[in-house]
């Protein structure tokens, strides 16, 4: 390959490893060197794992020349969110009150990809409390778009997909409460899959105590990459069981197929917000793309976006007041404690008799998407209404805030929902990505994920215009 291989992608870096083509000291080396170049102009990575990691790179050559069989990323060079327990790391989730709790052991996710043989070269960076569509924190500071300075790289795994799409590692952990895997990859040009619910083991040991209900049905765990075929790789890594999270289904990663063509219902206007022309050029452009590999494409609207969105805004923001909100007011900085009051101010605050009966009505709305399904059983539509927002967009008031939420409606109803969403580059307006996500049936992310190949083969690989800028 004439390509450096930081530039490889995951399953071609496994490959090369499994086959004795370069080590995994070479792929590791590469990786690291990559940072030293770029991380400082973007602070992505807020951690830097390089001499564990070089070491972890001398034993899995070891363990190639043993001759035992290998993990599916034996070798590749990963990251990993700040914001999920590594033993020995710091899980900040970028609160400076945080920076000493240290994990004694892995979670869930970060035990899956070292059983399957990756390499941790780094911590990534995301915003306090994970609770922002923008990277900055005052313990780490501000994480910028490697595209642009003036956008956001998205939150919250900005670190994240700044990281990955500079070359930085061939995988990104990330997870997903109100699109923080899917719309970092939006605004970074970049690739992921927004698994279902149950399908990766999710748990932080270091937690003084359980999640809130809405946090334990809408957040999960799951990889960014530069590649279609790297996310698919990288989701069966996560996806292995952990009794440590009782809410793991034991379901295959490969469901039957589907009777061809199968149909897409195409939406533009979620929750009946029209989209920026710049996004319905790159709806339809995938749309294009679909269409040229055989699926049924039709415009047809997926039912209650907007009673969906206003359902994820009520109970998160509920259980936020109930179970978060003094910690984030003790610990957080003034700039998250503004977003989250305007965050408040723009959602339907219950109390206990209307917030169950608001989470007894979730079943209501899944129940018209399941139906819907069995017609179109994917749905084509924006990530984001709007390109991505400028840099720290959020702090300019509670009524922006309050539009920034109306934009970003078919993003998070996917949360609500529990269901798989894999996002995809189409291309780029005025110097900034551009993608579209595909949504499939519950524990159905094939669908989603062949789906964004066929994408992906009309688009690129977006991030190759990114290297050769840098």
């Amino acid at each position: 390959m004439a390509q450096p291989i930081w530039q490889w992608s995951a399953v071609d870096t496994a490959a090369a490893i499994r086959t004795g083509k370069i080590t995994a000291q070479e792929a590791v080396d590469a990786a690291l060197s990559r940072m030293a170049e770029t991380n400082d102009a973007v602070n992505a990575v807020t951690v830097d794992l390089g001499v564990d990691a070089q070491q972890a790179a001398r034993q899995a050559d070891d363990i190639v020349k043993s001759g035992v069989a290998l993990g599916s990323l034996h070798g590749v060079p990963v990251t990993i969110k700040e914001n999920v327990d590594q033993a020995g790391q710091a899980t900040t989730n970028g609160v400076p009150a945080f920076a000493d709790v240290l994990a004694e052991t892995d979670s869930p996710v970060v035990a899956n990809m070292r059983k399957a043989g990756a390499i941790i070269i780094g911590r990534t960076n995301t915003p306090e409390f994970s609770l922002r569509w923008f990277t900055d924190n005052p313990l780490r500071g501000l994480t910028k778009n490697p595209w642009r300075d003036d956008i956001t790289p998205g939150g919250s795994s900005g670190g994240a997909a700044s990281a990955v799409a500079l070359g930085i590692g061939a995988i990104a952990h990330g997870n997903d409460l109100g699109g923080s895997l899917r719309y970092p990859a939006y605004a970074c040009g970049l690739a992921t899959i927004r698994p279902s619910f149950g399908r990766v083991p999710s748990f932080n040991p270091t937690a003084p105590e359980e999640r809130p209900p809405s946090l334990q049905l809408m957040s999960v765990q799951g990889p960014i990459a530069r590649e279609v075929r790297d996310v698919r790789l990288a989701l069966g890594a996560m996806a292995q069981s952990d009794a440590r999270d009782p809410w793991w289904v034991p379901a295959p990663l490969e469901g039957p197929a589907l009777t061809s063509p199968i149909k897409v219902a195409v939406c533009k206007t979620p929750a009946g917000i029209a989209c920026h022309s710049a996004v319905e050029q790159a709806i339809d452009q995938a749309a294009g793309h679909l269409s040229n590999a055989g699926y049924a494409v039709e415009m047809v609207d997926p039912p209650l976006v907007a009673e969906i969105a206003e359902s994820w805004r009520t109970l998160l923001f509920t259980d936020t007041k109930i179970m978060s909100e003094d910690a984030m007011r003790k610990y957080g900085g003034s700039d998250i404690n503004q977003v989250l009051d305007d965050y408040m101010a723009a959602s339907n605050i219950r109390d206990v008799d209307g917030y169950i009966h608001a989470l007894a009505d979730r079943t209501r709305l899944l129940r018209a998407w399941s139906l819907f399904m069995e017609d179109y059983p994917l749905v084509l539509a924006p990530v984001s209404q709007v390109p991505a927002f400028p840099q720290l967009e959020d702090l300019k008031g509670a009524e922006r805030v309050r539009q920034m939420l109306d934009e970003q409606s078919m993003l998070y109803a996917v949360n609500l929902l529990g269901l798989p969403a894999a996002a995809v580059p189409t291309g780029l307006y005025d110097g900034i990505p551009m993608g579209v996500q595909i949504i499939g049936p519950r524990l159905r992310e094939d669908l989603c994920l062949d789906a964004a190949e066929s994408v992906e083969r009309g688009t690129g690989i977006l991030t190759q215009q990114l290297w050769s800028k840098t």
